[in-house]
């Protein structure tokens, strides 16, 4: 374990606004969801669960060019939607939850997405994480989604003590201006894949290995080289 010389962050708060500012300077702010309007980031959203962003983006431009207004997807027959998503897997819960989907947004929003997380989750198959992306990353309103790499890595940073998403959430807010929330969370997920990876962390060439309270790396901070590291690590714009 890293030993935090005193000039580190060493509060929850300290090491939420530390990681905010590192993430911000390493990593571009950006979806990985390939999308070009609320809707199409609607359904990505939906059908990334339980699978990846690249097999969804693999999917969506089929999906996305036979459907184009939330209409398409209430009037849809079943077996229509399973075909095109099938690939991403769950793809009977899914299709029930897109056909689900389109018949809200027509019968209760016009056909339009909302922009509340109130009404963002009377949608099927959306939950706080999925509204969270939406209002964030659509519409530019301060949402802190939480998934499993976030809410991983908040605790592995020691910036919270709770696998709830509810409560990450919840903590994390707290403690990091709203300008940063959607940003810090898209960054925590880069990071995550690129670097701090469950199963085989890269910690020595983690850029809060000085002070990560579960850091493996080296006390004195030696960095290894981690092959396609540079490729993968962008400065932000």
């Amino acid at each position: 374990m890293t030993r935090v010389r005193a000039d580190q962050p060493h509060t929850p708060r300290q090491r939420a606004l530390a990681a905010v500012s590192g993430l911000k300077a390493a990593y571009p702010a950006s979806c990985a969801l390939v999308h070009s309007n609320p809707l199409e980031l609607l359904v990505a959203t939906i059908l990334s669960a339980q699978t990846t962003d690249a097999r969804v983006n693999q999917v969506t431009p089929v999906v996305f060019a036979q459907m184009k207004s939330a209409a398409d997807y209430a009037d849809a027959k079943p077996a229509e939607i399973e075909a095109l998503i099938h690939a991403t897997g769950f793809f009977r819960a899914k299709t029930r939850s897109l056909i689900g989907m389109g018949k809200v947004l027509v019968e209760d929003f016009d056909g339009e997405v909302p922009r509340t997380m109130e009404e963002l989750i009377t949608i099927p198959g959306v939950g706080r994480k999925t509204a969270n992306v939406i209002l964030g990353v659509a519409f530019g309103i301060p949402g802190f989604p939480v998934d499993t790499h976030v809410g991983r890595l908040t605790n592995l940073l020691g910036i919270v003590k709770t696998r709830d998403p509810v409560k990450v959430e919840r903590d994390v807010c707290r403690m990091v201006p709203s300008s940063d929330w959607t940003n810090l969370s898209l960054r925590l997920i880069a990071h995550g894949r690129v670097v701090c990876i469950a199963r085989r962390p890269r910690c020595p060439a983690c850029i809060f290995r000085s002070w990560c309270p579960s850091s493996q790396a080296a006390d004195d901070g030696s960095v290894a080289e981690v092959s396609g590291l540079e490729s993968a690590v962008v400065a932000s714009p």
